[in-house]
C-alpha cells in the first residue's frame, strides 16, 4: 500500500557538501556524547573524526530533509565503512529511547545505504522490521486505552520503508514527520504488513551478523532470526477487512497525488482521482498551511477544492486554531494568475464556515473578502514594487513587472465588475489609486483609473 507523507513543504534535496564536527552546519552540542558512545563492542574510536562528524550529524540534520542527511551521510562516511558504523551507531540509536527525530533519521539512513535495491535485500530490515512490531504494539496497546503513543509516526515511517516506499520520505525533515498529525486509517493498528516477508527477524532481540569478505569489505553477507510477532499485533490484523484496506489504498494515492500536485500540473486523470478524496485528506486534516502556495501555483482549481474543505472543516485539529493559519497563506499568495483565480473564485463561495473572531457562523466569501481582500491587495503592490525595482537594479531580466501589473489592474476590475469592491468607496480604493496613477503608462492601468474616477466623481 502506497502512502505519502502528510507534512508541510521541504525542497527535495540537492547535492551536499560534507561536513565536519563543530562546523557552522552542525556545531557542537553536548548530546552528542550519547551517540559518540553507544554501548556496544568493536565500536569505533570516539576519537575518529568521521564517527564525531556522523554523531553531529544525527544531532542536527533532523532539520533537513531526509534524503539530504542520509547523502551527508553517504559522503561523510567511506563505502567499506559504513556497514560497520551503522552497526554501531545508528542501530541502537533506532532501538533507543533517544528524541523521536533521530529515531527517524536512524531509520531512514538504514534504509538509505542499500536504497537501490529493494528492501528484501536490506541487511538491516530484520532490524526495522523488529523496531516495527515491538513499536506498534506499544502503539496499539496505548491507542486501545485511549491515549496516543509518541512513536505512531515512526512506525508509520517504519511502515513505509518496509513496503518500499521509503523514498516518499526523503523530501520530509524527520522532525517534520515526527509532529504531523496521522490519518486515522495511518495509525499503527491499522498499518499491517505481510510476516512472510519478514520471516527472518526476531521481535525481541534482532541480530545482524555481518562476514567480512576477503577485501575487507564489511557489508553485510548474511543475518538470521525467527519472528514471534506479539498477541496484540495478531489482534488487530484480524480486525483489518479487505472493504478497509482498499479504502487505506485510495487515501495512500490521494497523498501522493497531493504531494506530486504541489511540483506539478496533475493530469486530469490523477485529478479526478484524488478531488472526491479531498475531505478524507482534510478530516483530520493532513495538510499545513504551508502546502497550500505551491498547490495553488501548480493547480488552482484543486487549490480551490482543498481551501473550501479546509476553511469548512469542523476537525478538531483544524478548529482548534481556526482557519486563521490558511487564511494568512492566502494574504501572501504572489499576484499571479493562479493566485487570483483562488481569490476570485473563494470570493465567490457561499458556502457556510465558522468566523474565527465572532464565533458564529457566516460564507467562505465574506471570510475572505473581510480577512483577506484587502491584505492580498496591499501584499501584491509591495510585491510588485520590487519586482520593478529589481528590474531597474538589472537583478531580473524577465517581463514578471510589466505583466503582473497588467493582470492585477485586470483582477481589480474583475472584482468592480463582480460588486465585490466599490469604486465609490474611498477606503476600498485609494491604494489601488495611488497604484494606477503610478503605472499610468499601462493601459490596463489607465483603464482601471477611468473606473475608479468615474466612482468618485
Amino acid at each position: 500500500m502506497n502512502s505519502s507523507s502528510p507534512l508541510p513543504t521541504i525542497t527535495r534535496a540537492s547535492p551536499v557538501t560534507p561536513v565536519t564536527a563543530g562546523s557552522r552546519f552542525f556545531p557542537k552540542s553536548s548530546t552528542t556524547a550519547n551517540i559518540l558512545s553507544p554501548p556496544f563492542p568493536g565500536q569505533i574510536s570516539s576519537g575518529d573524526p568521521v564517527r564525531a562528524s556522523v554523531a553531529h550529524l544525527l544531532v542536527r540534520a533532523y532539520t533537513l530533509p531526509c534524503s539530504t542527511a542520509a547523502q551527508a551521510f553517504s559522503q561523510l562516511v567511506q563505502h567499506t565503512a559504513r556497514f560497520q558504523l551503522a552497526l554501531d551507531v545508528l542501530l541502537p540509536l533506532l532501538n533507543s529511547s533517544a528524541d523521536l527525530a533521530q529515531r527517524i533519521l536512524a531509520s531512514f539512513i538504514l534504509y538509505s545505504m542499500y536504497a537501490p535495491h529493494p528492501i528484501s535485500l536490506n541487511p538491516f530490515k530484520s532490524a526495522l522490521f523488529a523496531t516495527f512490531v515491538k513499536e506498534r504494539g506499544y502503539a496499539t496497546k496505548i491507542a486501545a486505552e485511549g491515549s496516543f503513543s509518541d512513536s505512531e509516526q515512526l512506525v508509520w515511517v517504519l511502515w513505509k520503508i518496509l513496503k518500499g516506499d521509503g523514498n516518499d520520505i526523503g523530501p520530509y525533515s524527520p522532525s517534520t514527520l515526527a509532529r504531523s498529525p496521522l490519518l486515522p486509517e495511518l495509525r499503527a493498528s491499522n498499518l499491517i504488513l505481510d510476516e512472510e516477508n519478514f520471516s527472518e527477524t526476531n521481535t525481541s532481540e534482532p541480530a545482524i551478523s555481518a562476514i567480512s569478505s576477503p577485501q575487507g569489505d564489511s557489508e553485510a553477507q548474511m543475518y538470521t532470526a525467527k519472528s514471534r510477532p506479539s498477541p496484540v499485533a495478531q489482534t488487530v490484523e484480524g480486525q483489518v477487512t479487505p472493504e478497509e484496506d482498499e479504502k487505506n489504498e485510495r487515501i495512500a494515492q490521494a497523498m501522493k497525488l497531493l504531494l506530486a500536485a504541489r511540483e506539478r500540473v496533475l493530469t486530469l486523470t490523477e485529478q479526478r482521482i484524488l478531488t472526491p478524496l479531498i475531505s478524507s485528506l482534510t478530516s483530520p486534516t493532513m495538510i499545513t498551511s504551508m502546502d497550500l502556495p505551491p498547490v495553488v501555483a501548480h493547480n488552482s482549481n484543486l487549490a480551490y477544492q482543498l481551501c473550501m474543505a479546509l476553511l469548512t472543516s469542523t476537525s478538531s485539529n483544524i478548529q482548534s486554531q481556526g482557519p486563521s493559519a490558511y487564511l494568512d497563506v492566502l494574504k501572501q499568495l504572489p499576484p499571479t494568475l493562479p493566485s487570483f483565480d483562488l481569490l476570485v473564485r473563494l470570493l465567490q463561495d457561499t458556502s457556510t464556515t465558522i468566523d474565527p473572531v465572532t464565533g458564529g457562523r457566516t460564507t467562505i466569501a465574506d471570510l475572505v473578502r473581510v480577512d483577506v481582500l484587502g491584505r492580498f491587495i496591499h501584499e501584491s503592490i509591495k510585491w510588485l514594487e520590487n519586482a520593478e525595482r529589481e528590474e531597474r537594479q538589472g537583478l531580473v531580466s524577465d517581463d514578471r513587472f510589466a505583466k503582473g501589473v497588467q493582470n492585477f489592474c485586470r483582477f481589480y476590475s474583475s472584482l468592480l465588475r463582480l460588486g465585490i469592491m466599490d469604486a465609490d468607496s474611498d477606503t476600498d480604493t485609494t491604494e489601488m489609486v495611488h497604484f494606477v496613477l503610478r503605472n499610468s503608462r499601462f493601459e490596463e492601468a489607465t483603464a482601471l483609473y477611468r473606473v475608479l474616477a468615474a466612482g468618485r466623481f
